[in-house]
């Protein structure tokens, strides 16, 4: 289950093209940030994309990258997109991500003893059945359009969180799971948002010998069970904290709830969970069940827990980066190798009725990558003709080194150009 936040939780927070293969077999593709793209960087002075490979295999699944990326009407996902396919930043020990994900695994592991199965390397390549109708995403809500998620075609995308995984685990007789991966989502641009993060679903079912003895109806059993074990979690992860729940709404559970918790002088949101709708259960052969699940964003965690700055430093292959990081150790705070200079570029244009600014951050992206730190609209006003114009402050920032003035002015030069062809703006 995934959940709405403003740091990657999601909207909670395989076609006949793709053929299961045994075992997982070796795959090669570029990082976004390998030794030899640095010292390119560093003798050019330009930035440029890294250049996905052809074929990956994910989760027993070949992927080629004519799948994925495509001259087609219905697909929007960009070679920058297909490139962070297979990265697992969840699957690496020393990694952040997943020094985190094995710290709830020791969590779950030690309170649950094999109990809980655990998925980390499904294929992300979904149906829209599996990403939206299996876990009841209205027909007409916003997450499906395309402006927010990447389509492969009209029946295929990237999943937009781990719930995509729910039914197909629940049919196949799972009972108790943890889910994790990478999920893709169309999203603004600043140190919070990225258009890859990963999460974590977890799922636990009762039958009616679970609860007939403890005098409480079968969603009140879950609900109490919900809130005792994603306490605990809280405590594992974060000590000794002050807790709430928050009721919310979300279209697959019911009731719904948020866990807060007050963390460095603040309340914060940690994960959106609730007890499963019957009717996910019932189409999956759980009928006679009740089950309960969570969903959290692992950078959002992260970023807290280790006190990451910006959501980009987890794609960094920078060692200055990386070799703070060892596994088993959770919550050793980063510490700022550099603080280079942000650049700062604005552009005015009169906008369309067809205009987003996701799809704005969309092209920005593909020009600049992870050099724009990020995106933000600092005018706007409508004329007395009726047209609108927006005013964009793009702010440029190396992680890594200092950009020169030169290099800065060619990437805007593209972005302007690329933004009026592209969203056909006029601009000012």
């Amino acid at each position: 289950m995934a959940v709405v936040s403003s740091a990657h939780s999601t909207i909670f927070s395989k076609t006949s093209l793709f053929h299961h293969i045994n075992g997982f077999k070796r795959f090669s593709f570029c990082l976004p940030f390998s030794s030899s793209a640095v010292a390119s960087l560093s003798s050019k002075k330009k930035w440029r994309q890294p250049v996905a490979s052809s074929m990956l295999e994910l989760g027993g699944i070949k992927i080629a990258k004519d799948d994925v990326v495509r001259d087609d009407p219905t697909n929007n996902v960009p070679d920058t997109i297909f490139s962070k396919l297979g990265l697992q930043l969840h699957r690496r020990n020393n990694h952040p991500l997943g020094i985190l994900k094995n710290g709830i695994y020791e969590y779950f592991d030690t309170n649950f003893p094999n109990m809980f199965h655990k998925f980390d390397d499904l294929c992300p390549v979904v149906s829209v059945k599996q990403n939206f109708d299996h876990v009841l995403v209205p027909a007409d809500h916003v997450s499906r359009s395309y402006n927010d998620t990447y389509y492969v075609d009209s029946q295929t995308v990237l999943r937009c969180h781990t719930s995509a995984h729910q039914a197909e685990l629940l049919r196949r007789g799972h009972t108790h799971f943890l889910v994790t991966g990478d999920v893709y989502r169309r999203d603004s641009i600043d140190s919070t948002h990225y258009p890859v993060f990963h999460q974590m679903e977890g799922v636990r079912v009762f039958t009616p010998d679970n609860w007939e003895a403890s005098g409480l109806d079968p969603t009140s059993y879950a609900a109490e069970d919900l809130k005792k074990s994603l306490e605990g979690l809280a405590r594992h992860l974060f000590g000794a904290v002050e807790m709430r729940w928050i009721d919310a709404y979300f279209p697959f559970t019911n009731p719904s709830y948020e866990l807060e918790i007050y963390f460095q002088g603040k309340w914060m949101e940690v994960l959106g969970c609730g007890v499963m709708e019957q009717e996910i259960l019932k189409s999956n052969g759980r009928s006679n069940s009740v089950a309960w699940a969570f969903g959290l964003g692992l950078e959002r965690l992260a970023m807290v827990l280790f006190d990451i700055p910006d959501i980009r430093l987890f794609w960094s292959t920078d060692e200055r980066f990386t070799s703070q990081f060892s596994e088993g150790q959770m919550g050793v705070k980063f510490k700022p190798f550099s603080k280079y200079p942000p650049c700062y570029k604005d552009m005015s244009f009169w906008i369309n009725d067809s205009f987003t600014e996701n799809n704005l951050c969309e092209v920005i992206r593909g020009i600049a990558g992870d050099l724009v730190e990020e995106v933000s609209l600092i005018d706007n006003f409508t004329n007395k003709k009726g047209m609108t114009s927006h005013c964009y402050r793009i702010a440029y920032r190396s992680m890594e080194r200092s950009l020169t003035d030169e290099e800065i002015n060619d990437l805007q030069w593209q972005v302007r150009e690329q933004v009026q062809n592209k969203l056909n703006v006029v601009l000012r």
